[in-house]
């Protein structure tokens, strides 16, 4: 009779282990998934820049004898920065920090355009020009809220996998911990705007 019970009991505590189990491991899936899903909606505000800088380069040089090294450089900071891929389901903060810096150079870059862009007050009054540089504003705002919302995702994925007992969980199926977006060693630093 004793060891019918025993067995009972352990069969008990097996059958909730394997049940929690199941419910964590499937828990971290979503987790994970979000994380992923968050990753597409950075690339994609990315992708919809990288889409507006040769409309914005055409149309600052068909209305101005500009600085070809400028356009030079933003085509190229262009070509680097999509070149860059991250897969989301290995966000290393080394890959992470590498796709960064190919985006923050082709930001800086946009900016000495944008900056450029004064001395031509024709092109400043164009209406396509007008309504690139607000597409392009819009899309940085959209870049910094997707950043923002991965980071969100991110933080709620490693705090499932690093509390217990879905650490263990984490541990025993693979589930490691995901980079996050940082700000830039130079952000602290005021921006310099030169005419």
């Amino acid at each position: 009779m004793k060891s019918l019970t025993l067995s009972i009991v352990l069969i008990a505590v097996g059958l909730l282990v394997f049940v929690n189990g199941c419910s964590t491991y499937n828990s971290m899936v979503d987790v994970e998934e979000n994380v992923e899903n968050a990753w597409s909606k950075v690339q994609s505000a990315y992708q919809r820049r990288a889409d507006l800088i040769p409309n914005l380069v055409n149309t600052v040089k068909g209305y101005a004898e500009f600085e070809q090294e400028t356009l030079t450089n933003v085509i190229e900071a262009r070509s680097k920065a999509t070149s860059v891929q991250v897969d989301p389901t290995n966000l290393s903060p080394e890959k992470l920090q590498q796709f960064q810096a190919a985006q923050s150079e082709l930001s800086q870059s946009l900016g000495r355009l944008l900056v450029s862009v004064e001395r031509y007050p024709e092109l400043k009054a164009n209406q396509n020009f007008l309504e690139l540089q607000a597409q392009l504003e819009g899309t940085e705002n959209r870049i910094k809220v997707e950043r923002d919302r991965f980071n969100d995702v991110v933080t709620e994925y490693n705090k499932k996998i690093r509390r217990f007992p879905g650490s263990l969980y984490a541990g025993i199926f693979g589930f490691d911990r995901k980079a996050q977006f940082e700000a830039e060693a130079t952000a602290q630093e005021a921006p310099t705007v030169e005419f």
